[in-house]
Protein backbone atom coordinates (compact mmCIF):
# COMPACT_ATOMS: atom_id res chain seq x y z
CA UNK A 1 0.00 0.00 0.00
CA UNK A 2 1.58 3.08 -0.94
CA UNK A 3 1.60 6.49 1.29
CA UNK A 4 -1.19 8.21 -1.00
CA UNK A 5 -3.23 4.66 -0.56
CA UNK A 6 -2.86 5.15 3.68
CA UNK A 7 -4.04 8.19 3.79
CA UNK A 8 -7.66 7.50 1.21
CA UNK A 9 -8.24 5.13 3.22
CA UNK A 10 -9.27 6.10 6.57
CA UNK A 11 -11.24 8.85 4.74
CA UNK A 12 -12.91 6.22 2.80
CA UNK A 13 -13.85 4.17 5.78
CA UNK A 14 -15.28 6.91 7.93
CA UNK A 15 -17.50 7.73 4.66
CA UNK A 16 -18.25 4.42 4.69
CA UNK A 17 -19.28 4.21 8.37
CA UNK A 18 -21.31 7.56 8.35
CA UNK A 19 -23.77 6.09 5.61
CA UNK A 20 -24.29 2.58 7.82
CA UNK A 21 -25.45 5.00 10.25
CA UNK A 22 -27.77 6.84 8.03
CA UNK A 23 -28.67 3.39 7.16
CA UNK A 24 -29.59 1.63 10.35
CA UNK A 25 -31.50 4.42 11.94
CA UNK A 26 -35.28 3.16 12.25
CA UNK A 27 -37.51 6.05 11.44
CA UNK A 28 -39.61 7.05 13.77
CA UNK A 29 -43.38 7.78 13.46
CA UNK A 30 -44.29 11.40 12.67
CA UNK A 31 -45.82 13.58 14.87
CA UNK A 32 -47.23 15.09 11.80
CA UNK A 33 -48.50 11.47 10.33
CA UNK A 34 -50.60 10.84 13.53
CA UNK A 35 -52.03 14.30 13.79
CA UNK A 36 -52.90 13.99 10.08
CA UNK A 37 -54.63 11.11 10.68
CA UNK A 38 -57.05 12.33 13.48
CA UNK A 39 -57.85 15.35 11.37
CA UNK A 40 -58.76 13.26 8.30
CA UNK A 41 -61.37 11.59 10.41
CA UNK A 42 -62.98 14.21 11.71
CA UNK A 43 -63.07 16.33 8.32
CA UNK A 44 -64.65 13.10 6.69
CA UNK A 45 -67.09 12.47 9.29
CA UNK A 46 -68.44 15.98 9.26
CA UNK A 47 -67.20 16.97 12.22
CA UNK A 48 -64.73 19.43 11.04
CA UNK A 49 -67.63 21.32 8.24
CA UNK A 50 -66.49 22.26 4.78
CA UNK A 51 -65.35 25.61 4.94
CA UNK A 52 -64.59 25.98 8.86
CA UNK A 53 -61.32 27.63 10.18
CA UNK A 54 -58.57 25.60 11.82
CA UNK A 55 -56.74 27.64 13.96
CA UNK A 56 -53.73 26.54 14.93
CA UNK A 57 -53.29 27.00 18.34
CA UNK A 58 -56.52 25.54 19.39
CA UNK A 59 -56.12 22.35 16.88
CA UNK A 60 -52.65 22.31 18.85
CA UNK A 61 -54.11 22.11 21.75
CA UNK A 62 -56.56 19.65 20.96
CA UNK A 63 -54.09 17.34 19.39
CA UNK A 64 -51.47 17.69 22.06
CA UNK A 65 -48.50 18.55 19.36
CA UNK A 66 -46.51 21.74 18.60
CA UNK A 67 -47.63 23.69 15.53
CA UNK A 68 -44.60 22.37 13.26
CA UNK A 69 -46.14 18.86 13.35
CA UNK A 70 -49.60 20.83 12.53
CA UNK A 71 -48.76 22.57 9.75
CA UNK A 72 -47.28 19.56 8.31
CA UNK A 73 -50.10 17.56 8.72
CA UNK A 74 -52.03 20.58 7.17
CA UNK A 75 -49.57 20.68 4.54
CA UNK A 76 -50.48 16.92 3.77
CA UNK A 77 -54.19 17.14 4.23
CA UNK A 78 -54.15 20.11 1.65
CA UNK A 79 -52.16 17.97 -1.09
CA UNK A 80 -55.20 15.31 -0.39
CA UNK A 81 -57.57 17.77 -1.29
CA UNK A 82 -59.52 18.02 1.97
CA UNK A 83 -57.79 21.77 3.61
CA UNK A 84 -56.92 24.69 1.96
CA UNK A 85 -54.17 26.91 2.75
CA UNK A 86 -54.61 30.38 2.73
CA UNK A 87 -51.43 33.35 2.87
CA UNK A 88 -51.63 34.92 6.05
CA UNK A 89 -54.80 33.51 6.77
CA UNK A 90 -56.29 30.04 8.64
CA UNK A 91 -56.45 27.23 6.89
CA UNK A 92 -60.21 26.17 6.39
CA UNK A 93 -61.47 22.82 5.80
CA UNK A 94 -62.12 22.64 1.70
CA UNK A 95 -65.48 23.11 0.99
CA UNK A 96 -67.62 20.52 -0.31
CA UNK A 97 -67.79 22.25 -4.48
CA UNK A 98 -70.49 20.65 -6.96
CA UNK A 99 -68.39 20.70 -10.47
CA UNK A 100 -65.31 19.54 -8.17
CA UNK A 101 -67.50 16.67 -6.93
CA UNK A 102 -68.92 15.73 -10.18
CA UNK A 103 -65.61 15.49 -11.71
CA UNK A 104 -64.44 13.43 -8.46
CA UNK A 105 -67.04 10.90 -8.61
CA UNK A 106 -66.65 10.43 -12.91
CA UNK A 107 -63.14 9.48 -12.11
CA UNK A 108 -63.90 6.92 -8.91
CA UNK A 109 -66.76 5.68 -11.03
CA UNK A 110 -64.51 4.43 -13.97
CA UNK A 111 -61.61 3.17 -11.85
CA UNK A 112 -64.29 1.07 -9.14
CA UNK A 113 -66.13 0.05 -12.43
CA UNK A 114 -62.55 -0.79 -13.91
CA UNK A 115 -61.47 -2.76 -10.78
CA UNK A 116 -65.12 -4.75 -10.46
CA UNK A 117 -64.47 -6.22 -14.00
CA UNK A 118 -60.62 -7.07 -13.07
CA UNK A 119 -61.68 -8.42 -9.72
CA UNK A 120 -64.32 -10.78 -10.89
CA UNK A 121 -62.16 -12.86 -13.13
CA UNK A 122 -59.16 -12.61 -10.90
CA UNK A 123 -60.12 -13.26 -7.06
CA UNK A 124 -60.11 -16.70 -5.51
CA UNK A 125 -62.02 -18.11 -2.79
CA UNK A 126 -60.43 -15.94 0.12
CA UNK A 127 -61.49 -13.08 -1.44
CA UNK A 128 -65.23 -14.11 -2.11
CA UNK A 129 -65.31 -14.92 1.66
CA UNK A 130 -64.03 -11.26 2.86
CA UNK A 131 -66.14 -9.75 0.59
CA UNK A 132 -69.44 -11.72 2.10
CA UNK A 133 -68.21 -11.45 5.56
CA UNK A 134 -68.10 -7.43 5.08
CA UNK A 135 -71.46 -7.76 3.54
CA UNK A 136 -73.10 -9.23 6.29
CA UNK A 137 -71.03 -6.67 8.63
CA UNK A 138 -72.54 -3.74 6.57
CA UNK A 139 -75.99 -5.51 6.92
CA UNK A 140 -76.10 -5.90 10.64
CA UNK A 141 -74.93 -2.14 11.36
CA UNK A 142 -77.74 -0.74 9.29
CA UNK A 143 -80.18 -3.06 10.51
CA UNK A 144 -79.04 -0.99 14.06
CA UNK A 145 -78.72 2.66 12.62
CA UNK A 146 -75.10 2.38 13.02
CA UNK A 147 -74.15 5.10 10.73
CA UNK A 148 -70.41 5.30 11.48
CA UNK A 149 -69.59 1.80 11.81
CA UNK A 150 -71.73 1.09 8.51
CA UNK A 151 -69.47 3.59 6.81
CA UNK A 152 -66.16 2.66 7.94
CA UNK A 153 -67.02 -1.64 6.54
CA UNK A 154 -68.54 0.31 3.29
CA UNK A 155 -64.76 1.94 2.68
CA UNK A 156 -63.68 -1.74 3.56
CA UNK A 157 -65.65 -3.26 0.91
CA UNK A 158 -64.50 -0.41 -2.01
CA UNK A 159 -61.61 -1.00 -1.41
CA UNK A 160 -60.95 -4.96 -1.02
CA UNK A 161 -62.62 -4.75 -4.63
CA UNK A 162 -59.91 -2.22 -6.00
CA UNK A 163 -57.63 -4.43 -4.30
CA UNK A 164 -58.82 -7.65 -5.48
CA UNK A 165 -58.04 -6.29 -9.16
CA UNK A 166 -54.44 -7.31 -8.58
CA UNK A 167 -53.65 -4.03 -10.46
CA UNK A 168 -50.83 -1.54 -8.44
CA UNK A 169 -51.41 1.26 -10.60
CA UNK A 170 -55.10 1.10 -10.30
CA UNK A 171 -55.14 0.71 -6.48
CA UNK A 172 -52.68 3.74 -6.44
CA UNK A 173 -54.45 6.05 -8.49
CA UNK A 174 -57.40 5.00 -6.06
CA UNK A 175 -55.51 5.65 -3.22
CA UNK A 176 -55.21 9.15 -4.29
CA UNK A 177 -58.74 10.08 -4.72
CA UNK A 178 -60.09 8.28 -2.16
CA UNK A 179 -59.80 10.79 0.75
CA UNK A 180 -61.88 13.11 -1.02
CA UNK A 181 -64.32 10.81 -2.06
CA UNK A 182 -65.14 9.25 1.94
CA UNK A 183 -65.72 12.58 2.80
CA UNK A 184 -69.03 12.97 0.38
CA UNK A 185 -70.01 9.67 0.22
CA UNK A 186 -70.54 9.55 4.30
CA UNK A 187 -72.30 13.00 3.65
CA UNK A 188 -74.12 11.04 0.85
CA UNK A 189 -75.53 8.69 3.14
CA UNK A 190 -76.75 11.27 5.50
CA UNK A 191 -78.90 11.90 3.03
CA UNK A 192 -82.77 10.74 3.52
CA UNK A 193 -83.08 7.03 1.69
CA UNK A 194 -79.68 6.85 0.30
CA UNK A 195 -79.08 4.82 3.02
CA UNK A 196 -80.77 1.98 2.67
CA UNK A 197 -80.50 2.14 -0.98
CA UNK A 198 -77.02 1.79 -0.77
CA UNK A 199 -77.32 -1.54 1.14
CA UNK A 200 -79.44 -3.13 -1.57
CA UNK A 201 -76.84 -1.71 -4.33
CA UNK A 202 -74.06 -3.42 -2.60
CA UNK A 203 -76.06 -6.77 -2.57
CA UNK A 204 -76.45 -6.69 -6.22
CA UNK A 205 -72.15 -6.57 -6.40
CA UNK A 206 -71.90 -9.10 -4.66
CA UNK A 207 -73.65 -10.91 -6.55
CA UNK A 208 -72.31 -10.53 -9.70
CA UNK A 209 -69.21 -10.85 -8.89
CA UNK A 210 -69.45 -14.01 -6.67
CA UNK A 211 -71.50 -14.92 -10.31
CA UNK A 212 -68.52 -13.94 -12.07
CA UNK A 213 -70.48 -11.58 -14.36
CA UNK A 214 -67.39 -9.16 -14.98
CA UNK A 215 -69.67 -6.73 -16.99
CA UNK A 216 -72.78 -6.73 -14.99
CA UNK A 217 -70.07 -6.38 -11.50
CA UNK A 218 -68.50 -3.55 -13.21
CA UNK A 219 -71.69 -1.70 -14.28
CA UNK A 220 -73.00 -2.13 -11.47
CA UNK A 221 -70.63 -1.06 -8.95
CA UNK A 222 -69.44 2.32 -11.56
CA UNK A 223 -73.76 3.17 -11.00
CA UNK A 224 -73.27 2.90 -7.77
CA UNK A 225 -70.23 5.51 -7.14
CA UNK A 226 -71.93 7.96 -9.71
CA UNK A 227 -75.60 7.63 -7.84
CA UNK A 228 -73.28 8.67 -5.01
CA UNK A 229 -71.64 11.61 -6.44
CA UNK A 230 -75.28 12.63 -8.14
CA UNK A 231 -76.63 12.77 -4.74
CA UNK A 232 -73.92 15.22 -3.12
CA UNK A 233 -74.01 17.73 -5.79
CA UNK A 234 -78.09 17.61 -5.76
CA UNK A 235 -78.14 18.02 -2.03
CA UNK A 236 -75.56 20.92 -2.85
CA UNK A 237 -77.42 22.33 -5.23
CA UNK A 238 -81.05 22.12 -2.83
CA UNK A 239 -79.25 23.76 -0.42
CA UNK A 240 -77.49 26.96 -2.57
CA UNK A 241 -80.95 27.21 -3.45
CA UNK A 242 -82.74 27.24 -0.17
CA UNK A 243 -83.63 31.02 1.20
Amino acid sequence: MTETTAKIEPKRARRVTALQRRRLRVPRTGLHEQAATRLRLLIVRGDLAPGQQLIETDLSDALGVSRTPLREALKQLASEGLVELRLNRSAIVAPLRRDELVELFEAMSGIERCAAELATKRMVAPDVERLESLQDRIEWHHDRGELRDYFEINQQIHSAIVGFARNGVLKATHDVLLPRAERARFFALSVHGRWDESVREHQEILAALKAGDADRAGRLLGHHVRRTGDIVADTLDTRKAAP
